[in-house]
């Protein structure tokens, strides 16, 4: 389908149409080879609440927005590279179901559809696409995510401390390791994660000392090489290769497993055939 697709008029215009909508505020979406395959109006796992956001599959990123009026203008816009995503089907709640975790680098979140068979026509098409892509440039899949927020109403108390409660003047936080609810107390070191952002970033305490215990490992073994030989070509150094960032798994601290985190009938426009 993307190579009968690929720039033919009626691609083209698909794709000016979802530029239009988002306006001013969107970037430019027309690349050669690109094909808009579908569009849909999934609910997406918001920090506050539950809220419908369109989003746009085409054959190299993933693209979605909030509604202003459907159909016609969308903004916040938001484009994800497909080479970065890994899906993970999960479990209905009480109050969402059909749901999935839509996982990359820098950012995951959870979303759900208005019926179970448009889940598996979402997951088929966002894999399919996946694979076609790590194929064709030889990459791995991705092994490092961003941990999706916990929604702030999923708990009263720190998630950490388990004693503070929240309230009006208490304000919630968030690891943005762990992702948990924490309080200001649970919550006061910062840590630079260049995955995520040029700037140090609120962490849990308990991801602080985990943090500092990876970057002290990285320091030893950085210490332990060898000093690079000299090439021969000007301006050449060999690489070192990236070590993979594994945190160790939260077993002193763990939020029950039972709590149901994740929790709206939404339209759906069908994967252009």
């Amino acid at each position: 389908m993307v190579d009968h697709l690929a720039n033919t008029e009626i691609n083209n215009q698909r794709i000016a149409a979802v530029e239009n909508c988002f306006g001013a505020s969107g970037q430019p979406l027309a690349v050669p080879g690109r094909v808009l395959l579908g569009e849909g109006i999934l609910t997406k796992e918001c920090r506050k609440k539950p809220k419908p956001r369109i989003f746009f599959l085409f054959n190299d990123i993933l693209v979605y927005g909030s509604i202003v009026i459907n159909k016609r203008k969308y903004n916040s816009q938001h484009i994800i590279p497909l080479e970065d995503v890994t899906l993970e089907t999960l479990p209905d709640t009480m109050q969402m179901k059909n749901r999935w975790m839509i996982k990359t680098s820098k950012k995951s979140f959870v979303v759900s559809a208005a019926s179970l068979t448009e889940r598996k026509e979402w997951i088929s098409h966002l894999e399919e696409c996946i694979r076609h892509l790590l194929t064709k440039t030889g990459r791995q899949p991705s092994t490092e995510h961003a941990a999706p927020w916990i929604p702030d109403k999923a708990t009263d108390i720190c998630m950490r401390c388990t004693q503070t409660k929240f309230s009006t003047l208490t304000r919630r936080h968030h690891c943005r390791k762990c992702g948990f609810v924490v309080c200001a107390d649970c919550s006061r070191q910062r840590f630079l994660m260049p995955r995520l952002s040029p700037k140090p970033l609120r962490v849990c305490n308990l991801c602080y000392r985990q943090l500092l215990a990876e970057k002290k490992k990285e320091v030893e073994v950085d210490h332990r090489q060898p000093e690079p030989i000299p090439s021969a070509v000007p301006g050449y150094e060999p690489s070192s290769g990236d070590e993979s960032d594994k945190s160790d798994d939260d077993k002193a601290e763990q939020w029950p497993a039972d709590t149901e985190f994740y929790t709206s009938e939404v339209s759906w426009s069908s994967f252009h055939s």
